[in-house]
């Protein structure tokens, strides 16, 4: 009995420490596409770091930006612990805390770590000068590549997660209309400052502020590829009066499993057989033409799936 305990505990100790160092891994990928990308492209992301890019611009570089992040979210994490208890525990604090050093390690802003400077590496540079909007998709794609593992890992960043998860709790608004405001604010914030300053050199502050709200949905897209990965599978439900030819097509022709199960049809009160089958993408063209084949008037109903577990279907890592 001891020694079961002893290697659930050694494995939970392991998971946990892997989730760890995935955190870790997703902060500073994150820390890459904000320090490197963003902050000197004047595309601010929104939320806790858009801001802590703002007072950055308004102090005239002064300011550390990951420092700032990381002051600003101390009172968010404290404020999300006490209100929504330990689901913002120490995986949050890693993930925001490593994200700001990170951040500030990558632009040369730790002291003694001063001769770090990615953001100014010749090629960097260019890109920025030669393919703005290249740049800005490549700091989009590491933030949102970023928040993703952190998020698959259980983290988070703290920052709008905090507000969105208590305004949803204690007010029961959205999660999403959170977001979007905070991000609205933010964003016309740094905007304002960007225009006050006159840093827009070669570009509009407009033009910025699009590439803006450009940045938020691709990043958004990428958590979610990361979270649910791609729709690399179908699954269709197939309603016909000829179920079991269209059965034989789909297990003896694409060798593939089917479920038939009995419905009823209200508008003529007819009960029906009704097929449940799970594709590749490749093989969902197909099979949709084999069913016209077979029935014109077939009704068809095809899904996107996210994982398949099971024989024919590799799983998800």
């Amino acid at each position: 009995m001891n020694a079961t305990l002893s290697k659930l505990n050694t494995a939970a100790f392991r998971k946990t420490a892997k989730d760890y160092i995935i955190i870790v891994i997703g902060a500073f990928i994150m820390a890459m596409g904000i320090a490197v990308f963003l902050v000197d492209a004047k595309v601010v992301p929104g939320g806790v770091s858009g801001l802590s890019m703002a007072l950055h611009y308004l102090s005239d570089e002064k300011l550390p930006v990951g420092l700032m992040m990381w002051v600003f979210n101390i009172p968010l994490y404290i404020w999300g612990v006490r209100v929504l208890g330990r689901q913002f525990g120490a995986r949050t604090l890693v993930g925001f805390s490593t994200n700001a050093f990170f951040i500030d390690l990558l632009r040369g802003s730790i002291p003694g770590l001063g001769h770090i400077h990615l953001h100014d590496h010749p090629h960097i540079i260019a890109l920025q000068q030669n393919d703005f909007i290249m740049a800005i998709l490549v700091g989009s794609v590491l933030m949102g590549v970023g928040l993703g593992i952190i998020f698959k890992a259980k983290g988070s960043t703290a920052g709008s997660d905090v507000l969105a998860a208590i305004g949803q709790k204690r007010w029961g608004v959205k999660p999403g209309q959170v977001f979007m405001t905070v991000d609205f604010v933010v964003i016309l914030i740094a905007a304002a400052i960007i225009q006050i300053k006159g840093l827009a050199l070669d570009r509009s502050v407009l033009a910025l502020t699009l590439y803006a709200f450009l940045l938020l949905f691709v990043s958004s897209r990428i958590i979610d590829v990361i979270l649910d990965g791609f729709d690399y599978a179908r699954s269709a439900y197939i309603i016909s009066s000829k179920t079991d030819e269209i059965a034989k097509v789909i297990m003896k022709d694409m060798s593939r499993g089917a479920t038939a199960f009995e419905a009823r049809g209200l508008y003529k009160n007819q009960k029906r057989e009704v097929l449940y089958t799970v594709l590749s993408r490749k093989e969902i063209g197909k099979f949709i033409d084999d069913v016209k084949a077979i029935d014109p008037k077939a009704f068809v109903i095809v899904n996107n799936v996210h994982e398949v577990l099971g024989e024919g279907f590799r799983p998800r890592i």
